[in-house]
């Protein structure tokens, strides 16, 4: 069941005094077709550096895209179902879903289904639940707390508990890794 998220964002006001400019419940909550509980709120994304802090837009009212835009930065938080509902799920078609230009290759799946690399660096860290980090060689358990720099390597995500995980994550557009 997904978790609402509140999200407080600052701003300044037209004498360039800080404001809050947005206090809510982030409303760009999206669960993912073809991935049965797994569900994805962004909260913040920039399309540009350096980032213009200027404006009022909602820049987290966006069509949900897995990976950040060229310069870009997304602030999201992912809530994975346990492992044991994933039965079925076409990974491929889930990461259509998602927007994601970096797909689970096929010779990858052989480790997990859900394999992937992407073009960015990504700061992640547990806030709720259990998950297992797999990569290319070696795994490890992430409880809460726990804090990942994720460097454009293909990895999976994997919940081998009963609970959902709650993971926070901030992408940042990056040089293509080998």
């Amino acid at each position: 069941m997904r978790q609402a998220i509140r999200r407080v964002v600052t701003g300044h006001n037209k004498n360039g005094q800080s404001v809050i400019t947005i206090d809510d419940d982030a409303p760009n909550a999206t669960a993912v077709e073809g991935w049965p509980g797994l569900y994805i709120t962004e909260l913040w994304v920039t399309g540009e550096m350096p980032i213009n802090n200027m404006g009022d837009t909602d820049q987290g009212a966006r069509k949900m895209r897995h990976d950040p835009t060229p310069n870009g930065t997304v602030f999201r938080v992912v809530e994975f179902p346990p492992e044991s509902r994933m039965s079925g799920i076409d990974t491929q078609k889930a990461f259509e879903a998602m927007g994601s230009h970096n797909k689970p290759r096929a010779q990858d799946s052989a480790k997990h289904a859900s394999m992937h690399k992407t073009n960015s660096i990504d700061y992640l860290v547990v806030t709720a639940g259990e998950m297992w980090m797999v990569m290319e060689e070696g795994e490890t358990l992430l409880k809460p707390g726990d804090c990942i720099v994720q460097r454009g390597t293909n990895h999976a995500w994997v919940n081998k508990s009963d609970k959902p995980c709650m993971l926070m994550a901030i992408l940042i557009d990056a040089v293509p890794a080998p």
